[in-house]
């Protein structure tokens, strides 16, 4: 199992490095000369898979059942995280910003997370009553009565406190995304300064206006994150 997860986790790292390149391909061919960026953009940041692989890795311990990759997905789907972006250019290029996570909207992907998870739990434990000739209903409702009746609490109460953590913080988010500053754009660059109570940060990102899109992808080393490669393009659009 472990192993299995492993190789899951490779192959998406792959599959996301080859998906930035041939987005740097792109910007350099084809991006086009419309450096406005004044408005109020929004995305929603996919917490998916990272639930996914980590509620797995967790459930590997249950011994004697058999739970895929596939099947934590069938579970977890669209968990995302709303960030809005609101640009203002005061000259021909460059301007100020605002960027926030919306918290209600980190809540409600944290809470869809764990009911997604729970449905899954509550299917393996189902399972495993049924391998161990349990005599009673090991449908989905009677292991949650079973479950309350155990722990005390619901399935969902009990993963958030005892389980894994599916989702990263909403201040760590906060610590990536959020900020204001100023900005300036230089060709297909588009660098950002954050301003903290007196310090800066710069965040050097690989950009392109398309229409009501706003595509961009930090360069290596940028800013907080200091990764080794380009992290996935985050796309905005206009609201």
């Amino acid at each position: 199992m472990r192993k299995m997860i492993k190789n899951a986790i490779v192959t998406f790292l792959l599959l996301a490095l080859g998906t930035s390149t041939a987005f740097l391909i792109y910007l350099h061919f084809f991006a086009l000369d419309d450096s406005d960026f004044s408005g109020e953009w929004t995305t929603d940041l996919d917490m998916t898979q990272q639930a996914v692989v980590t509620a797995l890795d967790w459930l590997q311990d249950i011994e004697g059942v058999s739970f895929s990759l596939g099947d934590m997905e069938s579970y977890m789907q669209d968990l995302t995280v709303q960030v809005d972006l609101t640009m203002e250019q005061t000259s021909r290029l460059g301007g100020t910003f605002r960027c926030n996570i919306q918290p209600e909207s980190y809540d409600a992907c944290y809470q869809a997370a764990y009911e997604a998870f729970a449905r899954g739990f509550l299917e393996l434990l189902g399972e495993r009553l049924r391998m161990a000739d349990y005599p009673g209903d090991t449908g989905q409702e009677a292991v949650e009565d079973l479950v309350k009746e155990t722990f005390g609490m619901s399935t969902v109460s009990y993963l958030m406190s005892y389980g894994p953590v599916l989702l990263p913080s909403l201040e760590d988010l906060q610590a990536q995304y959020d900020g204001n500053g100023t900005y300036e754009i230089a060709g297909e660059t588009l660098i950002r300064q954050f301003d903290f109570a007196g310090m800066s940060d710069t965040r050097t990102e690989r950009c392109i206006r398309k229409e009501d899109a706003l595509i961009l992808l930090e360069e290596p080393g940028s800013g907080s994150s200091g990764t080794f490669f380009y992290d996935d393009p985050t796309i905005y659009t206009l609201k």
